[in-house]
């Protein structure tokens, strides 16, 4: 059907269409958990919050799911280094993810106002630490990981915990938090009623977009002046996996070569801009559509932009660029990424109609009067 070369490419887009899909799903219900203490001041309104998520974040977290699945299959060397070396990372990432589905489930047993207050911060928590983490880890694949391998495939990870919040990567973090709130914002302009709740979540939207452009922009020089990465020599790209056989090393502003390369590549950090500017200028004029579209773009050019300008790394190595990780030396068989690539064809689009289906039959504001009278609500 198609070449080894071929194969990983397309398993190297679907990567990406994965991790945009999880940031443009599961990402408005980070985003709405991280503002659910500022634009909701009574209960009623909290309850009015939650539920614009609570029918659907099950689901969204599929795209979680199937990112992770899609590295194990696809990327075993990566996904070998990044959970061995983040490990504690993402144990942080779990356990905040954890208090969702608990705040869910136990925040309406009780109706003592400090119990749900409680339960309200644990979303919170569970919103905005994932979003930060996130974008930290993008910040850390960017800078290069402190890992080697030996001459037996072993990896060696030689970094710490407390090493992974460089400032660099602190930005990273604010930003991905500062993207996902955005989205939070503009999916609560089309979800909640027109009120309090949806003006509070207006302004903190509108400063969210201007922080998200303001640390994009950032965040693009500051790339023109560090290490960036380059593979030297020819590359086999249709033979068998082996990091070994890489030859790569750190070279500054390496991480700008692709855009000139291949130009097209620059419609990414373009539709970041734009999609963020676009999403304030909806926000602005309480055009919902236009705000979660515009932010949905802004989100997709925004790790868009952080694969086209990486291509074809996939987890740089900081302490030995030879040990750095490729779409070309990291990938499972070509039989195996058939296989897969089959399945995907045949599942995904079964995935997205029912998606489809479960936002149309949910389709609708949500509104105080209902969370309160309701019996199936949160």
């Amino acid at each position: 059907m198609f070449d080894y070369e071929m194969l990983r490419l397309i398993w190297w887009a679907l990567l990406g269409v994965l991790l945009i899909g999880f940031a443009l799903t599961d990402g408005f219900d980070l985003g709405v958990a991280a503002l659910l203490p500022f634009v909701a001041k009574t209960d009623a309104e909290r309850r009015m919050v939650i539920n614009t998520v609570g029918p659907t974040w099950e689901g969204n977290q599929v795209w979680f799911i199937l990112g992770g699945g899609a590295i194990f299959a696809a990327w075993p060397f990566v996904y070998a280094a990044s959970f061995s070396g983040f490990y504690l990372a993402m144990f942080v990432v779990l356990a905040a993810l954890i208090l969702r589905p608990v705040g869910f489930k136990y925040r309406s047993k009780r109706a003592d106002p400090a119990w749900r207050a409680r339960w309200d911060w644990a979303l919170f928590v569970g919103g905005l630490v994932p979003a930060l983490v996130f974008g930290v880890a993008v910040g850390n694949v960017l800078t290069g990981a402190p890992f080697r391998l030996d001459g037996d495939l072993r990896i060696f990870y030689e970094g710490s915990f407390l090493a992974l919040f460089s400032p660099f990567a602190l930005l990273s973090g604010l930003l991905s938090v500062a993207m996902l709130v955005l989205h939070g914002a503009a999916w609560l302009s089309i979800k909640v009623e027109q009120g309090a709740v949806q003006d509070r979540a207006a302004a903190y939207g509108f400063t969210a977009g201007a922080a998200a452009l303001a640390l994009f922009a950032i965040g693009g020089l500051l790339v023109t002046q560090m290490p960036g990465f380059e593979i030297l020599g020819r590359v086999d790209t249709l033979a068998p996996s082996n990091p070994l056989h890489t030859t790569a090393r750190m070279v500054t502003g390496g991480w700008l070569a692709n855009f000139g390369l291949y130009p097209w590549m620059t419609v990414a950090p373009i539709l970041g801009f734009a999609g963020t500017l676009v999403a304030m200028i909806g926000i602005y004029r309480r055009q919902g559509a236009l705000a979660f579209g515009g932010s949905s773009a802004g989100a997709a050019g925004i790790i868009a932009t952080v694969g086209c300008a990486m291509f074809p790394f996939i987890l740089p190595s900081s302490i030995d660029p030879h040990s750095s990780l490729t779409v070309w030396n990291a990938s499972s068989s070509a039989r195996t990424l058939g296989i897969m690539l089959v399945v995907t064809i045949v599942f995904l689009p079964i995935v997205l109609a029912y998606t489809a289906w479960a936002y149309r039959v949910m389709f609708g504001r949500v509104t105080t009067a209902a969370v309160t009278t309701g019996p199936d609500f949160y």
